[in-house]
């Protein structure tokens, strides 16, 4: 679904944390949103997704969401969150607790978000006994199971080592080409939003201030593709050259907070 952004600003008491920000968001387009730390990238997520509400400005979406999205808007954390004393397929079932489903939808619902994020032949396994990279593919497939309309994931790779960020954000455009959802995407990680982002933007030091919105002109199922390595490294390189002074700065500020 199309999400349209317009003249948000929020504030922390005296602190302002965002001002004017506004943008669009097509339907099935992934949005990176990147900048310093404290810019307010998570605080824009929370107020795309309802948690927040904002000091001024409005989110809307364009027209209904589809009609077996439970969730128009659903998140995935950092933290998997999952109950330990849940099987995979029971933590993903959870989502669809206090539901008017029959038990068979239900059923039929984990059984495809597993598949989806290929955790089948995982279903009854327990936390404890996955990797952190599986323990987050069950994150993903417990947003997925309410197919939602909006998916705002917010830093969802970042406790994960190099190998295992590499295979999930492999794993997320294989989902991704098949699930039709709309994605607003918060990273630290400039390669993560250069290979799964459409779009980035760009937001200043707090007050966030959209900067730049930067289009990646390669479609995100060709960036894997030897001969586009050097073009990601250019994207890398600009959005670097776009944030690293202000990187600089609030690290410092950080430091002596």
């Amino acid at each position: 679904m199309p999400l349209h952004v317009e003249k948000i600003c929020h504030r922390y008491g005296s602190v302002e944390a965002l001002a004017d920000v506004t943008f669009d968001i097509a339907d099935g387009e992934t949005v990176a949103l990147i900048g310093p730390s404290g810019c307010g990238k998570s605080t824009l997520l929370g107020i795309l997704g309802g948690l927040l509400e904002p000091s001024d400005g409005k989110v809307t979406l364009s027209g209904p969401p589809p009609a077996d999205s439970l969730n128009p808007f659903t998140y995935i954390f950092q933290d998997f969150a999952l109950l330990p004393w849940r099987s995979v397929a029971g933590n993903v079932g959870l989502a669809l607790e206090h539901r008017p489903l029959a038990a068979g939808e239900r059923r039929e619902r984990v059984a495809q978000a597993l598949a989806l994020t290929g955790l089948s032949e995982f279903a009854a396994a327990y936390p404890k006994q996955l990797s952190g990279g599986m323990r987050q593919r069950v994150g993903i497939a417990r947003a997925l199971v309410v197919r939602p309309a909006v998916l705002l994931l917010d830093e969802p790779l970042s406790a994960l080592d190099a190998q295992t960020r590499e295979l999930l954000m492999e794993d997320l455009l294989a989902i991704w080409a098949r699930e039709k959802s709309t994605r607003v995407y918060v990273t630290h990680n400039l390669e993560e939003a250069a290979r799964l982002a459409d779009r980035v933007v760009v937001l200043s030091r707090r007050p966030g201030r959209i900067r730049e919105i930067f289009t990646i002109e390669v479609p995100v199922a060709e960036r894997g593709q030897p001969q586009h390595a050097g073009l990601l490294a250019e994207v890398h390189r600009r959005l670097w050259a776009l944030i690293r002074d202000e990187v600089v700065t609030a690290d410092r500020e950080m430091q002596h907070a």
